[in-house]
């Protein structure tokens, strides 16, 4: 019981000598003592502007108002940290030794005035005094105990951080927590940032705090968390910005995520990363250098992995990527409403192209290359197959280089241009084989009655700000090939024959064509369908821009050796949405027949008769019979071919 007593009072001894030096001890001196262990261990002036107070709850130290600490004399004149209040803890223990050892700053509302040099040197890196000894007159013991610092709390508090040679970026309310209990140890640290008004938290530790502070790497583990989204870092870290480790995120909403961190929401659609998860080793240099391997990329509904590397600091940004990735789903991009963000309006009507003004203006975000290697790729109104592709963009100038892409049952390769230096300008370099017309065409075109596999080559350009412009501006030229097909819905043997038609489908055994485009108006003279017994040639014009066409198909039928048949024109003409067809009997003739060889020609007159179900001793009766049976069999079929009843 006496040993339970003697130090009982003992403790009561020792509180009481700690309460009567805490109560005698003047808030001014003890603010003096404060103020040059400070500078000792920074080598910055301490200015104390207002008055001073100690206080015993909740920190056993001193409250000062307009505290100021200096800058370092390379930087700017504003002082490091000023705070309209600030609390100054120390240890109580060393305080009844007569020491002065501080272990807590918290400030309300401060000023932080942060900058580097050219050496990447912070003003936050402090040099002892170089005669803080001898001004001080204290011990060795005395110096080891002095500056630390186990928490620093700032609330409220205004932040200006100017990196050598780059604009200075400024925030408020930032609020910090930072708990350094072991000056050699980790640190732990939670930052509240609010870059534009929404919270921005950065929570997690830091090793050899007192290395990172001094501008060493450092281990480091953190979370950020922000609206719609959040980060995870592990790796190493320096306070110039140097990380190498691996970063997982995900973005639930890129805009919300965009906007809480200043930035202007871009506005990307579904399957593109309107959501966003990322995983990669990376490595980040200061200079702006990011390099991403062993990436994981997932945009929506659509993953790629790869490797990629960035310069964030030229102008513009610099990327060298490659990536791989199962399906691309691009299926929802023509689904979001006309004229929301991101999609230029359509025109309201059918008749025309959209005059709405294209933003092009993506095309300068980024110079650089990406390689694609997909499994496919999916849109609204597309499916192709497994497809590699190169992106080239240069000074607002991108080339899509198709270097294998299996479409539509075949091959297509060449290059798509898109260049917005001086305007838009879009371009077309293709060549295509084995491609199957019914899915070509119909996944294009919306037509899916003309079969065959086809080979041929599409070379176009065009230049203007909306679609309109561009589709009257083509020019260019190309050429298609198609080996033994059918269209359905269409019977171009019945026009001539109608006892001998194919129920409503015209067979041929080849197909070809070439073209040339100017103005947007394509032009064909050599349009030739081989069919048994029959042939069909073409000629006219397709105005790609004015959405009209003058076209006129002549088939030849019942054509020897000794003659050369006979030809039923048929004209097409008018808009797409509406055209005309009619036999075009002002062009009709019948071939001189050999004169040479009677029994030929009484042969091709015994046949016409016996196919057109009537006498043909002369034209006129020819034209005549030609004139009912081909006005009849031309509109009704012509009228199958193009999508009617």
């Amino acid at each position: 019981m006496r040993l339970i007593i003697r130090i009982l009072s003992a403790l009561l001894f020792t509180l009481a000598v700690a309460i009567a030096i805490v109560t005698f001890l003047p808030g001014q001196k003890l603010a003096e003592l404060v103020g040059q262990q400070i500078e000792k261990q920074t080598g910055r002036q301490v200015l104390f502007g207002g008055d001073v107070h100690f206080s015993l709850w909740p920190v056993l130290g001193l409250q000062a108002n307009d505290f100021a600490l200096a800058n370092a004399d390379w930087a700017g004149p504003e002082p490091l940290l000023t705070a309209g209040q600030l609390t100054i803890g120390v240890d109580a223990a060393d305080l009844i030794r007569g020491k002065v050892r501080i272990t807590e700053l918290s400030a309300i509302v401060p000023q932080l005035n942060l900058e580097t040099r050219e050496d990447g040197t912070g003003n936050w890196v402090f040099e002892t005094a170089p005669n803080a000894e001898a001004t001080a007159g204290a011990s060795t013991e005395e110096s080891d105990a002095g500056f630390a610092i186990e928490a620093v709390n700032l609330s409220g508090a205004s932040l200006r951080y100017a990196p050598f040679g780059q604009a200075p970026v400024e925030m408020k309310q930032v609020d910090l927590s930072l708990l350094w209990p072991d000056p050699d140890g980790t640190a732990t640290v939670d930052l509240t940032l609010r870059p534009a008004g929404k919270p921005l938290r950065v929570q997690g530790e830091i090793g050899s705090f007192g290395d990172f502070l001094a501008g060493q790497a450092a281990s480091v583990g953190l979370d950020v968390t922000l609206p719609e989204g959040k980060a995870r870092l592990d790796g190493r870290a320096d306070l110039n910005g140097s990380f190498e480790g691996r970063v997982t995120a995900e973005s639930r909403n890129t805009d919300a995520v965009m906007a809480a961190l200043g930035m202007t929401p871009a506005g990307l659609p579904q399957g593109l990363g309107h959501a966003i998860t990322f995983a990669a080793d990376t490595t980040y240099a200061p200079e702006g250098q990011l390099s991403l391997r062993d990436l994981s990329l997932g945009l929506d509904q659509n993953q790629l992995a790869g490797q990629a590397d960035l310069d964030l600091s030229a102008t513009p940004m610099q990327i060298t990527a490659a990536l791989r990735g199962g399906l691309l789903d691009l299926s929802t991009l023509e689904d979001r409403t006309p004229g929301s963000e991101g999609i230029a309006p359509t025109t309201a009507s059918g008749a025309g192209w959209s005059s709405a003004a294209i933003d092009a203006s993506g095309l300068g975000m980024f110079d650089g290359q990406i390689g694609l290697d997909l499994a496919g790729l999916e849109t609204s109104s597309l499916d192709l197959g497994a497809s590699k592709l190169n992106i080239a963009v240069e000074r607002a100038r991108a080339v899509v280089s198709l270097l294998s892409v299996q479409a539509f049952g075949g091959t297509v390769e060449g290059d798509l241009v898109a260049n917005n230096r001086n305007g838009l300008s879009v371009a077309a370099k293709l060549r295509f084989a084995d491609v199957q017309l019914s899915d070509a065409l119909g996944q294009l075109a919306g037509y899916d009655k003309l079969t065959g596999l086809a080979e041929g080559t599409v070379d176009v350009l065009g230049v203007g700000n909306s679609t309109d412009q561009i589709m009257r501006s083509l020019k260019g030229s190309g050429n298609i090939r198609i080996g033994k097909g059918f269209f359905t819905g269409f019977d171009l043997q019945s026009i001539m024959n109608p006892n001998g038609g194919n129920g409503g489908t015209t067979v041929f055994e080849a197909l070809s064509a070439s073209y040339t485009i100017a103005d947007g108006v394509l032009r064909n003279d050599d349009f030739l369908a081989t069919l048994k017994a029959l042939r069909a040639e073409g000629a006219g014009r397709v105005g790609i821009g004015a959405r009209d066409l003058d076209y006129t198909f002549t088939p030849t039928a019942f054509a020897t050796a000794e003659a050369a048949g006979v030809s039923v024109p048929v004209r097409l003409s008018g808009p797409w949405s509406d055209p005309k067809i009619r036999p075009d009997l002002s062009a009709l003739v019948q071939p001189e027949l050999d004169n040479a060889e009677e029994k030929a020609k009484q042969a091709v007159k015994d046949k016409l008769s016996e196919e057109l179900g009537v006498p043909v001793e002369t034209e006129e009766d020819l034209n005549d019979a030609l004139k009912k049976k081909v006005e009849e069999e031309a509109r009704k079929q012509l009228l199958k071919f193009l999508g009617g009843n």
